[in-house]
């Protein structure tokens, strides 16, 4: 069968209508990404203020951490009751990230999401994400003393070069 061929012209506007679509979708998931985690900023802002953080259930565990050559992770303030709710909230993460402010005290920096693997697993197929991420899993004989859990970092107060999930902020240190 003979087919006509297609002119430049049909071309160019069928390549506009193609790039048009992927622009608006690609445009909307990142909007609603953006939207997603605006509402994480604003259920968390008054945990700016370490002491509204301790009154809804926080408080510290383990120690400021970093890696060499990564970053940190800082000083995590943790809420053992959703840790140990086998759900993810967005807007009540388990774990509030801090870093260290020279002469004392802590600044907000991020939020962790954290579950673990076998509450997890005992109702779910998959692993758990959120804003488009999938959580990564730490094993069991972990640095923490804990059984395996997965969890995901969102950098929503600091920015973070390595990326907004990424486990470690080089913009972060420990004393």
């Amino acid at each position: 069968m003979f087919r006509r061929p297609t002119s430049p012209r049909r071309l160019l506007v069928s390549a506009i209508a193609v790039l048009s679509v992927l622009a608006v979708g690609g445009t909307s998931i990142a909007a609603a990404g953006q939207s997603d985690l605006a509402r994480v900023r604003n259920a968390t802002a008054a945990f700016h203020d370490l002491g509204a953080a301790e009154a809804a259930g926080y408080g510290p565990f383990y120690i400021c951490t970093d890696e060499p050559g990564q970053g940190a992770m800082g000083q995590h303030y943790v809420n053992g009751a959703l840790v140990g709710d086998p759900t993810i909230d967005p807007l009540a993460p388990e774990a509030l990230v801090y870093q260290p402010k020279r002469g004392g005290g802590l600044r907000l920096v991020g939020v962790e999401y954290v579950v673990f693997q076998a509450d997890w697993d005992a109702l779910h197929a998959s692993r758990p994400s959120l804003f488009g991420r999938q959580f990564a899993l730490v094993e069991a004989g972990n640095r923490y003393g804990l059984p395996a859990f997965y969890q995901l970092h969102a950098w929503i107060w600091k920015p973070n070069p390595s990326g907004m999930f990424n486990d470690w902020n080089p913009r972060v240190s420990c004393p």
